[in-house]
């Protein structure tokens, strides 16, 4: 069995990631800063859920912080190969503190690649985002589509992590899957994203606040789905852009109406002008992750759904209390 230095262990596809791994026999180091970009109740949750995990090791640290990596390999010198999940996420945060997002992003990630330079550490998975592919992709959207014109910095500093990562593939052979996710969703999601937003606001009899028309579609995959693409992408592949979800399309008050169902109450539902960084439609084209991953989602939309609502309303004592931003 394999150890694997997975980042962003705190995260929500982390979570499910380290769990997997862990279910396979491996052993995973996992590292994360625990910082705020969120509401910090929510990693401490999965923190809490991974410390059960068999084979599980927690360091808190900052991978911005070069003296993480002396300890990282006095301590583990035989890791094999790298999950790089961390990362500051989310394309509206971005445009108020953008260079907090380029130091994490892709100085975060330069300093991983050096890592595994100086180390002999050979393979690497890199998170990405389908934000990469701007306002009017074609849709589905395939991997080779344009990708250098995004619309905020955060979508910018995951290019930059996606360029560097091929130079060290150029230079020093490192293999290197490039995963660009789309909408992922599912229990204990990020408090900013839509599915979470919508769950607790209206069990809450809160004001649901949507950005547009509500006309603008997006492409889901369950939580569960996505971590088996990651655990798949460890495979040897040279350097490969795959896309990870995004397969199942929805627009946003076809998605409101399933959630009122489940939740057994109608929204109260304020519109608001649509942010400039927000796109109008995502939806991924994945043959290439069938072909080289064998990678198939199984989660229908409905079912994630209900187990997403199922998770808050077990949760909601605390859960209730979390900061949607």
């Amino acid at each position: 069995m394999a150890k694997y230095l997975v980042t962003g262990a705190a995260g929500f596809i982390a979570r499910k990631v380290i769990e997997n791994l862990a279910e396979q026999g491996h052993q995973i180091v996992g590292v994360d800063n625990l910082n705020d970009s969120y509401d910090p109740r929510l990693k401490e949750w999965r923190l809490q859920y991974l410390k059960k995990v068999p084979g599980f090791t927690f360091i808190k640290d900052d991978l911005c912080r070069k003296e993480f990596f002396d300890s990282l390999t006095s301590e583990h010198k035989d890791i094999q190969a790298v999950i790089h999940l961390a990362a500051r996420a989310g394309v509206r945060q971005a445009t108020e503190v953008p260079e907090v997002y380029l130091q994490t992003n892709a100085g975060g990630t330069l300093n991983i690649l050096e890592w595994c330079r100086k180390t002999g550490v050979n393979k690497l998975v890199l998170a990405s985002t389908s934000s990469i592919y701007g306002a009017n992709p074609p849709l589905p959207t395939p991997e080779d589509a344009d990708s250098s014109h995004p619309l905020q910095i955060y979508a910018a500093s995951k290019k930059a992590a996606e360029v560097m990562a091929y130079t060290y593939h150029h230079l020093y052979g490192l293999d290197t899957t490039v995963v660009r996710f789309f909408t992922v969703y599912g229990p204990a999601g990020r408090p900013d994203m839509v599915m979470f937003r919508f769950c607790k606001w209206i069990a809450e009899g809160s004001e649901v606040v949507i950005t547009g028309d509500g006309s603008q579609m997006r492409g889901f995959t369950y939580l569960d789905d996505i971590a088996d693409g990651v655990c798949r992408a460890i495979k040897p592949v040279g350097y490969e852009i795959i896309n990870l979800g995004g397969h199942e399309t929805i627009t946003i008050t076809e998605l409101l109406h399933k959630i009122e169902e489940r939740v057994g109450r109608k929204a109260i539902v304020k519109y608001i002008p649509r942010h400039p960084a927000d796109v109008n439609a995502n939806w991924a084209e994945v043959s290439k992750a069938r072909k080289m991953l064998g990678w198939e989602p199984r989660v229908s939309l409905d079912e994630g759904i209900t187990h997403l609502v199922n998770w808050y309303i077990e949760n909601r004592s605390w859960a209730k209390h979390i900061l949607t931003p």
